[in-house]
């Protein structure tokens, strides 16, 4: 079995704050490496952002050990043996040593230790139990490398087990996949996630959402959702779409031209009814604008005449236009390097978008009265300024009004 090559030329774990973490520890006696996801993306070469640090060390030691190296300490969750340590402003969550005594959905009562095979084998996957020292030599003791070579997301030991901790789990294996896997998934994991799939539906919203948006923004998101919605496991979120494709269409129009993915746009693509999920997902007031203009307006396509498309755009604004095209591509069976829905796209910022010169104000000064009557009269003077091309100006617009030809 081929060894986990050594970290010791990354830029990340030569910083001198991490450096200066990894000393406090070990004058206090821990031995201390980073674990989990900083490793795994070094090894996948993926971007290492956050670096977490496991040690032998109880958490008041941790504590100890940063006050008496002048570090900022705050106990974020020293219940479960996190402590933040921060030097410079950056920060570093470092946790004791655990051992699962007994596990609750989210939550779990754990035991400090300083074994630390018993501290990988109550992660859920294996590239997510490495370690690596300061000097940069990894420790796997699940054997987590092989996985990676082989792009396979695994369960640490049993996946019934692992899932049965935390249900979250089954959402986290595609949401793996996804990210970081190749070709099929691992077959047992695959198994269990699917046989257990009920189970999601006791966990919280937040925790849904926030699993489900990763997975969307991912790089094989697509594929993905077509697995996850073959095995029955998206039925227990939400109803799907009944055609899927369009997903796929979007994540290479995405890919085409460089934009970043956008979950909520996906959601459409995936969910027979976006609009219906704000509880279920925890969808927010700006989102659910967003898909309350998106529902309003579908007829986004290169068959627009520019006239046309200066109403559209301004009737949407700008996030609404691009919403609006980027599905309906998506939609479309035109291929990702179409031309004509690249001007479309690119329409909204080609055009400034004018505003209305009147207000209420200005007709309240030309002798209306305050109530519905003005607002209807506001507005025909807007569509007779729409109707213009946006061309007349104020005067023009009040002489109309003077005159009564608004109507």
């Amino acid at each position: 079995m081929k060894t986990a090559p050594s970290l010791k030329h990354e830029a990340w774990l030569t910083d001198g704050a991490l450096r200066r973490v990894f000393d406090a520890l070990e004058a206090e006696g821990g031995e201390a490496r980073v674990a989990g996801g900083a490793v795994r993306n070094a090894l996948l070469g993926e971007p290492v952002n956050d670096i977490d640090i496991a040690t032998t060390l109880a958490p008041l030691r941790i504590m100890q050990a940063g006050d008496k190296a002048r570090l900022g300490v705050h106990p974020t969750g020293i219940d479960h043996g996190t402590i933040t340590l921060v030097v410079g402003g950056k920060p570093f969550e470092v946790t004791t040593l655990r051992v699962d005594v007994e596990t609750f959905g989210r939550k779990a009562r754990v035991a400090f230790t300083d074994d630390w095979q018993a501290d990988a084998l109550r992660r859920d996957f294996t590239m997510n139990a490495l370690y690596c020292s300061r000097n940069g030599e990894i420790y796997d003791p699940t054997k987590g490398y092989a996985d990676i070579l082989r792009k396979r997301v695994k369960f640490v030991g049993r996946p019934a087990e692992r899932i049965e901790e935390d249900a979250l789990r089954i959402l986290r294996f595609f949401r793996f996949h996804a990210r970081y896997g190749a070709g099929a998934p691992d077959r047992d994991g695959l198994a269990a996630c699917v046989r257990h799939k009920a189970k999601v539906k006791g966990l919280s919203a937040e925790r849904i959402r926030q699993e489900l948006f990763k997975l969307l923004e991912a790089k094989r998101a697509a594929p993905t959702i077509k697995l996850m919605a073959s095995r029955n496991v998206l039925k227990v979120l939400f109803t799907p779409a009944s055609d899927l494709n369009p997903l796929a269409r979007m994540a290479k129009i995405d890919q085409a031209l460089g934009l970043e993915p956008d979950a909520l746009l996906r959601l459409v693509l995936m969910a027979k009814d976006a609009l219906a999920l704000r509880e279920r997902l925890r969808l927010t007031n700006t989102e659910m604008r967003r898909l309350e203009a998106i529902a309003h307006h579908t007829g986004a396509t290169p068959r627009l005449r520019e006239r046309e498309r200066r109403v559209v755009l301004y009737h949407l604004g700008r996030e609404a236009w691009r919403d609006t095209v980027r599905l309906a591509w998506a939609r479309s069976k035109d291929p990702a390097a179409s031309q004509k829905w690249k001007d479309l796209l690119a329409f909204a910022d080609q055009w400034p978008i004018p505003r209305f010169p009147l207000t209420g104000k200005d007709l309240l000064a030309h002798g209306l009265k305050p109530g519905p009557a003005l607002g209807r009269e506001l507005d025909r003077l807007e569509d007779w300024w729409i109707a213009s091309d946006f061309v007349a100006d104020k005067e023009s617009l009040l002489r109309k009004l003077e005159l009564g030809e608004s109507t």
